[in-house]
């Protein structure tokens, strides 16, 4: 029985995204010609490789086998076509990054506009997920989380500076609420709540003369995005604990007022990590490069 590498390349789509709408948005085809090709397919072996329901795709278990066996051949094939670019003057293709939103905001765009600028036969696609996801099965080159979290697996490069955290408020927010002076205190205000993609919520953390400690707050409204934590202290809803870079600006304008300074520690920064591979892409590799770039003549 002969299958063509165009069935299994959409088979292959479709395992990797479990969606029809983005598998055809990676082949560059409609979501109708996937179904009907993965049809086809499925016909052809005399097996269902896929159970569809009006909400999910889910692979069966033959589904599940056949993307185990193909999908280090497949992956092969891509570093096979990635060694070519070696021979040509300056990298080509797609690049595909996962990050964090706020390392988006705070990291990735601005080195993506002046990487871009240096490599213009390259096509960037950032997708912007607080969650962490498997890079390889999801399609990603690489991805941007803070240095923390990073797998270990993983080949992880410092991108953008050290960040310190913030604990701020508007000014009207204080002119009801007093003033705290130790990060105790803060247990007694309310304030805007962080809950992660996993369901945890973010104990605020805090560090001084060497010590370390957390501390669980309380308050009426708790979000999942730093973005929005921001607008709600600026509308006065709560004391929010953010990063310094993200609230500097407005704290200088007198648009926030910032408290326990000297209790805020530093962090190491978000990383670009990627999996280790025998060869990396071509547009990995000159993105890779230029960060590092970036930072050796960093301030």
């Amino acid at each position: 029985m002969q299958i063509d590498q165009s069935s299994l390349s959409l088979f292959m789509a479709v395992a990797r995204h479990r969606s029809f709408r983005r598998a055809a948005d990676e082949i560059g085809c409609t979501p109708s010609a996937v179904s009907h090709g993965l049809r086809a397919l499925e016909e052809r072996l005399g097996i269902r490789l896929v159970n569809r329901t009006t909400r999910s795709v889910a692979l069966t278990e033959a589904g599940q086998q056949l993307y185990g066996r193909i999908e280090p051949a497949f992956r092969d094939i891509a570093d096979a076509l990635d060694d070519l670019n070696s021979y040509r003057d300056r990298p080509v293709g797609n690049l595909r990054l996962n990050a964090a939103h706020l390392a988006t905001q705070m990291v990735v765009l601005p080195l993506a506009t002046r990487f871009l600028e240096q490599h213009p036969q390259v096509t960037l696609e950032i997708v912007s997920d607080n969650a962490l996801v498997d890079m390889v099965s999801e399609g990603f080159d690489a991805g941007v989380r803070f240095g923390e979290i990073v797998a270990q697996d993983m080949i992880a490069v410092p991108i953008g500076p050290r960040q310190r955290s913030a604990v701020v408020a508007a000014p009207e927010f204080f002119a009801r609420h007093f003033t705290p002076s130790v990060p105790e205190q803060l247990r007694e205000l309310p304030c805007l709540r962080l809950r992660f993609a996993s369901g945890r919520l973010y104990d605020w953390e805090f560090e001084r003369g060497g010590v370390e400690f957390q501390v669980a707050v309380q308050g009426p409204l708790t979000l999942s995005d730093q973005g929005h934590i921001l607008q709600a202290a600026l509308a006065g809803a709560g004391v929010a604990y953010l990063f310094e870079t993200q609230v500097e600006e407005l704290v200088s304008e007198g648009r926030l007022v910032r408290v326990l300074e000297e209790w805020c520690p530093y962090y190491p920064g978000f990383h670009l990590y990627y999996p280790s591979r025998r060869q990396m892409p071509s547009t990995l590799r000159a993105f890779v490069d230029f960060v590092r770039g970036e930072r050796s003549v960093a301030p």
